[in-house]
């Protein structure tokens, strides 16, 4: 699998052009397998991290460490006081605005590092948090090429074992740094339940079966094309 996404990365490259990988780093292995595939695809001086803390990030040395094993070039953009100023100019009360508004700021972060190098951006998400709508709209759901968008997180560690990344950043506890869970706390199931369904169809709870069928249905409006409309 690995060679295959690292030639599909090349062909990516050629036909939709840019220079260079711009990868948002947050030191879990999403980010740490998307990084380490646009290396091997692009050579590392192709490949530029943009790490992105808001405020004080307790685990950031997570994502110096990936930069320093991958020998990246990577620049460091603190969204704190940018968050704090756009939240108070629009009144943001309501918790899912005030969650969102971090993602959605650093994919603009992402955009402007990508202009000013010919870059393009890479998209980190995975199939399993794209199934159920774990990720933000515009945020960091958004990029220009998406080499996870079809595996599941169980197949992302199986493939960063493959790259040989190191075992803290693969198996670091997921958590959006935005609500101070785990993702499996935000979600109520865990990602190992989640894969096996979306592969197997199994899932022997039925009241975690159906949550992930109502979260799956609500949220295809992230995965889908915007509707459009289209005169006769």
């Amino acid at each position: 699998m690995k060679n295959s996404i690292v030639a599909w990365i090349k062909e990516c490259f050629k036909e939709n052009g840019g220079d260079k990988a711009v990868v948002g780093i947050s030191g879990g292995k999403d980010s740490s397998v998307v990084a380490a595939l646009c290396v091997q695809a692009l050579g590392r001086e192709n490949v530029i991290g943009v790490l992105m803390p808001q405020g004080v990030q307790p685990d950031i040395d997570c994502a110096y460490d990936l930069t320093e094993f991958l020998g990246i070039e990577y620049k460091e953009v603190n969204i704190g006081s940018t968050v704090a100023v756009l939240s108070d100019a629009i009144g943001t009360v309501i918790p899912q605005a005030i969650i969102n508004i971090p993602p959605r700021v650093r994919m603009t972060v992402l955009y402007a590092v990508a202009a000013e190098i010919n870059g393009r951006v890479a998209n980190t998400c995975n199939c399993s948090e794209d199934y159920v709508g774990y990720s933000t709209k515009y945020g960091d759901s958004a990029g220009d090429f998406s080499p996870l968008g079809a595996l599941t997180v169980t197949e992302v560690l199986r493939l960063g074992e493959q790259l040989d990344l190191p075992h803290k950043l693969l198996y670091k506890v997921p958590a959006d740094g935005l609500t101070g869970k785990t993702d499996e706390e935000n979600l109520g199931f865990t990602y190992e339940v989640l894969d096996e369904y979306i592969r197997k169809g199994i899932c022997p709870d039925a009241a975690v079966k159906a949550k992930i069928d109502i979260l799956h249905q609500k949220n295809l409006h992230k995965i889908r094309p915007i509707p459009t409309f289209k005169p006769h």
